[in-house]
């Protein structure tokens, strides 16, 4: 084996170990939180009793968990998590971006197909700001300061609003 067919072996198998060992076990927005990678502090945030007054002067309450991760970078991700188990919304802020791809889960499509099409509309820089029917996206920043929430606005419990989601 020549030196060149070696290195592109050892390099395809460190790719390979490197993604095997980023992916979590599950998707985050609209499924479970995702477990924290090797090198993270994951720390629970509690459960979260919000009270909403409503139009005739009633309130509900709306009961949600927030999970913090706070990655080696120093990045920092919230996770919010209905009582029924099923990430609603993430927010994040720190030095560098987060794995999109894996925080948005099954929604990274959409978000992606939405920041392609907006690149091509507006070319150049800017903060992101995608807002559709089943998915909200916004995110801006720069080198060593970014920022952002995303959330499923039909998944938001009763009560709760995307201003809640920081």
């Amino acid at each position: 084996m020549s030196n060149r067919t070696m290195h592109a072996a050892v390099c395809a198998a460190l790719t390979c170990g490197w993604l095997m060992a980023a992916a979590p076990a599950s998707a985050a927005l609209g499924g479970a939180p995702t477990p924290p990678p090797v090198g993270a502090n994951a720390s629970s945030l509690g459960p979260v009793a919000h009270v909403a007054s409503g139009a005739a002067g009633a309130s509900s309450t709306a009961s949600y968990t927030v999970t913090q991760t706070t990655f080696a970078s120093g990045t920092v991700v919230r996770e919010y998590v209905s009582a029924a188990g099923t990430v609603f919304g993430i927010a994040w802020g720190g030095p560098a971006m987060p794995n999109l791809p894996v925080l948005l889960g099954t929604y990274f499509s959409q978000y992606d197909s939405a920041v392609n099409a907006l690149r091509a509309a507006r070319p150049g820089r800017g903060p992101l700001l995608i807002e559709l029917p089943g998915l909200v996206v916004h995110s801006g920043g720069h080198m060593g300061a970014f920022g952002g929430q995303a959330y499923v606005p039909s998944a938001l419990p009763a009560g709760v609003s995307a201003n809640d989601i920081q």
